[in-house]
C-alpha cells in the first residue's frame, strides 16, 4: 500500500494526529528543524512501511493530511536539522521520535545505545547514526468517540472535598476481591470492591499518581527495579500502557465514568516540569530530537547543558509559547476528552519560573487563570522544586490549592511530644493562615496531609525512627532522613501489646486532627488500613509488596474509626469553612474562635511561648464573615500530647454545658455532660471533642449512615 499527502479543503489547527473520518491530519511543532518526516509502521510497530516529509510549514508547525489513514495507524517522526550541541541543537534523523501529542503509545521501549543521539562511551558532542526505531515505542492514531451517556461532571466545592491519594497498580494488586485479570489496571481501579471501599470511607475525590505514559529508567531496570510511581513522563496525552488490560484507551474513560457514577471526582497527578529524556546525556526519544532548544530550558552560560530545577536532568521550558500550548492542550484534552476533574502539579514551582526565578504572576499561572475550561477544575500545586527559591508554600495564586507539608510535619511533631508545638498546631488546624490568608485566598487553599506517596505511611510514622530504603539499592542514602517519626519503643512491627495500643491511639489522634482541621484533607491510600512499607520512605522503584497497598486491615477497628472521622467532618460544617477564622467578633457579639488553657482561661503570650505546654483547647464557631444562610454548630476541641490532664470547659457565646462526642483516649462513654465546675480528664496522648449540650444530634438532612456514625464516633477508643 502506498501513502501520500493530499490537500484538506479546510484548516486543521490542532497539533498531533487528528482522525477526521476520511483520513488523518498530522501536525508537529519545531522551530529549528529543517525537515520533519512522518514514519508509518506496520500494525505491530516492527516494520517501517513509509517515510514521508511533511509537506506544509506555517510558522513553526509542520503538517500534512493522508486520506484513508485511520485509527490504529502506528507512526512516529524523524527530524532533520543542525546537530550542534554547543548551540543547543541535537537533531538526528536516525532517531525515531514519539509524537508529543500522541494519544496512545504502543510497544515497549527496549533500552539500547541506539536510542541516544550521541555515541555512548564518547562525550555528548559525538553523533550516533544507528536507527533507533527497532527499540522505540510508537504513536497510535485514535478515534475519540466514547459513550458518555449519563455521565456528568461533579465539580464538588472544596469545602466538601476529601481526597484519597492512590496508585492505580498499587491499590488494586492485592485486594482479595479484585479479579486477577484486572489487578493493576484502570478497570481494576474502578471495580466494585475498590469503589465500595472508597464510598464507605467517605472519599469525594481520588488523586491518582501519574497515569500519563511514562518510562522505566534504564538504571532501575539494570537493578531489576522499576519506575513504580511514574514521574518520568514521555507522553502527556497518552495513558500509561501497563494500566490497560487490553489495547483500548477507552478503559480510562470507563474508569472515570464509573467513579463519577459513585460521586467521586478524579484528579490526576501530572508532571509538566520535566520529561523522561533526562539531561543532555539522556536519550533522544521525542522533545530533544524535535527541538531541544525550544522544549527545554538550557544553561544560559552553555546551551550544551540542560538547566535542571527538578533533579531529573532537565526542565521543560513552559515560557516558550509552543511548549506552553502543549501543556495547556494536554490539560484541556484530559478535561474535555477524558472528563478528568482536576490536576495535582508535580514540582509546580518549576512551572512558575520566569527567567529561571519563580513568579506567581508568571505566564503559566496567567494562562490557567484565564482559561474558561481549566480555571474551573480542581488545581493543586506541589509548591516546591529543588532549584534556588523553589520552596513556595503559600506562594501560588488563586485558584490553585497547595500541598501543605507544614501541616504534615507539625502534626507529627505535636503528637510525638516535641516541645513548643502548641502554637504551630494552632496554625495548622486553622488552615495555616500565615501562609495562605492573603490575596483573597480561602481557608481551603491548604491541602492538609499526614502522609503521601513520598515519605512514611501513617503506620510507618509511628513504627520507625529511621528510614529503611535498602531495597532501593542505594545503601539507604535516598529518601528524607527527617521524618518526624517515632517508633514508640520498637523499630518496626512488634508483638508488644502496649506499644501497639499506643501506636493505634496516636494514629487515631493524627487522623482525627486531619479531619478536625480547616482546609482540605488528603488521605494516603492504605493509611486507613494500617498499610506499612517496612520503613521505606522512598518506594518510587518498588513495584511489589513494599509499594503496593496491603489490605490486611479491612477488619481493623482503625478503618471504622476513619470512616467515623470522615462522617463527623461532613456532619459539622464548622470544620470546613471557606473563610479563615481570625478571631474577629461578629456584629451580634459572637466569637468565631478562641483558644484556652487547661484551667479554662484564655491562652496568653506566656502560654503560647511555653515550650512545656502540650495541651490546647480551641472553641470553633461560624466565621464572622460567613453568610447568614450558612448554619453551623459549635465545637470545642482539646488536643493533649502530654500526660493525663484535667481540663475545664469554657463559657463562651452563652454556652455553658458541653457533651463529649469524641475521645480517642477513652474505651467507653460519650455524651456525658461537663462544664466549668465539672472538669474533664483528658488522658495521656488523646484528643477530645465536645458539642454544646442540646447540639448532640446530627444536623438536619444527614443521611442514615451519617447519623449512625455521628453517634458512634468516639464511643470506642481501641
Amino acid at each position: 500500500m502506498s501513502f501520500s499527502f493530499s490537500e484538506l479543503d479546510f484548516l486543521k489547527p490542532e497539533l498531533g494526529a487528528e482522525y477526521i473520518g476520511s483520513g488523518t491530519h498530522f501536525a508537529v511543532f519545531s522551530a529549528h528543524a529543517e525537515q520533519i518526516e512522518l514514519c508509518l509502521f506496520s500494525p505491530d510497530g516492527k516494520q517501517e512501511i513509509a517515510r514521508l516529509p511533511l509537506p506544509k510549514r506555517e510558522g513553526d508547525i509542520w503538517s500534512g493530511y493522508i486520506a484513508g489513514v485511520g485509527p490504529g495507524t502506528v507512526y512516529g517522526y524523524r527530524a532533520h536539522g543542525p546537530y550542534d550541541p554547543q548551540a543547543g541543537h541535537r537533531f538526528n534523523p536516525n532517531k525515531l521520535l514519539l509524537d508529543p501529542y500522541a494519544k496512545q503509545v504502543t510497544g515497549e521501549l527496549k533500552w539500547d545505545d541506539a536510542l541516544f543521539g550521541y555515541r555512548i562511551g564518547e562525550d555528548d558532542l559525538s553523533f550516533d547514526d544507528r536507527d533507533s526505531a527497532p527499540f522505540m515505542v510508537k504513536s497510535v492514531v485514535q478515534d475519540p468517540d466514547f459513550d458518555w451517556a449519563g455521565e456528568e461532571a461533579i465539580r464538588r466545592p472544596w469545602t466538601d472535598t476529601i481526597i484519597y491519594e492512590a496508585h492505580v497498580r498499587g491499590l488494586t494488586m492485592t485486594h482479595p476481591k479484585v479479579p486477577d485479570r484486572l489487578r493493576g489496571t484502570f478497570l481494576g481501579m474502578c471495580s466494585d470492591p475498590i469503589i465500595d471501599h472508597l464510598v464507605k470511607l467517605g472519599i469525594s475525590a481520588i488523586e491518582l499518581l501519574p497515569i500519563q505514559y511514562f518510562l522505566d529508567d534504564r538504571y532501575l531496570l539494570e537493578k531489576n527495579l522499576r519506575n513504580y510511581w511514574g514521574y518520568q513522563t514521555l507522553g502527556f496525552f497518552a495513558p500509561q500502557s501497563r494500566y490497560m488490560s487490553g489495547d483500548k484507551i477507552t478503559e480510562i474513560k470507563t474508569m472515570v465514568k464509573r467513579f463519577h457514577a459513585a460521586g467521586i471526582e478524579v484528579i490526576m497527578d501530572v508532571v509538566y516540569n520535566h520529561s523522561a529524556e533526562g539531561s543532555e546525556k539522556g536519550p533522544t526519544l521525542s522533545f530533544r530530537g524535535l527541538d531541544n532548544a525550544s522544549y527545554y530550558i538550557l544553561s544560559p552560560d552553555d546551551p550544551r547543558h540542560t538547566f535542571d530545577t527538578t533533579g531529573t536532568g532537565n526542565t521543560l521550558n513552559v515560557a516558550n509559547p509552543m511548549v506552553m500550548r502543549m501543556v495547556l492542550d494536554s490539560l484541556r484534552y484530559w478535561v474535555g476528552v477524558m472528563h478528568i476533574d482536576g490536576f495535582r502539579f508535580d514540582l509546580a514551582s518549576t512551572l512558575g519560573r520566569q527567567a529561571l526565578e519563580f513568579d506567581r504572576q508568571g505566564l503559566f499561572f496567567g494562562a490557567i487563570r484565564q482559561d474558561p475550561i481549566l480555571s474551573g477544575v480542581k488545581l493543586i500545586a506541589e509548591p516546591w522544586d529543588i532549584g534556588e527559591g523553589g520552596y513556595q508554600v503559600g506562594g501560588f495564586p488563586h485558584p490553585f490549592r497547595e500541598w501543605n507539608d507544614k501541616f504534615r510535619d507539625d502534626v507529627r511533631r505535636f503528637w510525638k511530644g516535641d516541645g513548643g508545638m502548641v502554637s504551630e498546631l494552632a496554625a495548622r488546624i486553622t488552615g495555616s493562615a500565615l501562609q495562605f490568608n492573603h490575596s483573597d485566598r480561602g481557608a481551603t487553599s491548604s491541602i492538609n496531609l499526614l502522609s503521601a506517596h513520598d515519605g512514611f505511611t501513617l503506620m510507618d510514622t509511628v513504627s520507625f525512627d529511621g528510614k529503611h530504603n535498602e531495597a532501593n539499592g542505594e545503601d539507604n542514602r535516598d529518601g528524607h532522613s527527617d521524618n518526624h517519626s517515632d517508633n514508640m519503643g520498637a523499630e518496626g512491627a512488634t508483638d508488644n501489646a502496649d506499644i501497639n495500643t499506643a501506636r493505634a491511639r496516636r494514629r487515631r489522634n493524627m487522623m482525627a486532627t486531619l479531619m478536625l482541621s480547616q482546609g482540605v484533607p488528603m488521605i494516603l491510600a492504605g493509611d486507613e488500613l494500617g498499610n506499612s512499607q517496612g520503613g521505606n520512605n522512598n518506594a518510587y522503584c518498588q513495584d511489589n509488596k513494599i509499594g503496593w497497598t496491603g489490605w490486611d486491615g479491612l477488619d481493623d477497628p482503625f478503618l471504622d474509626f476513619c470512616r467515623q472521622a470522615v462522617a463527623f467532618r461532613k456532619a459539622h460544617p464548622v470544620l470546613r469553612q471557606e473563610r479563615f477564622l481570625t478571631g474577629e467578633v461578629s456584629e451580634d457579639g459572637r466569637i468565631e474562635i478562641a483558644w484556652y488553657k487547661p484551667d479554662g482561661s484564655f491562652m496568653d503570650d506566656g502560654a503560647w511561648n511555653d515550650d512545656g505546654l502540650q495541651v490546647l483547647g480551641v472553641y470553633l464557631s461560624k466565621s464572622a464573615h460567613a453568610p447568614d444562610t450558612e448554619a453551623m454548630d459549635d465545637l470545642f476541641l482539646v488536643f493533649n500530647a502530654g500526660g493525663d490532664c484535667e481540663v475545664h470547659l469554657p463559657v463562651v457565646n452563652g454556652l455553658k454545658k458541653w457533651s463529649r462526642v469524641l475521645d480517642t483516649g477513652a474505651e467507653t462513654g460519650a455524651f456525658d455532660v461537663h462544664d466549668q465546675d465539672n472538669p474533664f480528664m483528658v488522658y495521656t496522648q488523646s484528643l477530645a471533642v465536645f458539642a454544646p449540650k442540646g447540639q448532640t444530634q446530627p444536623p438536619e438532612g444527614a443521611t442514615k449512615a451519617q447519623r449512625r456514625r455521628w453517634f458512634q464516633f468516639g464511643r470506642r477508643g481501641k
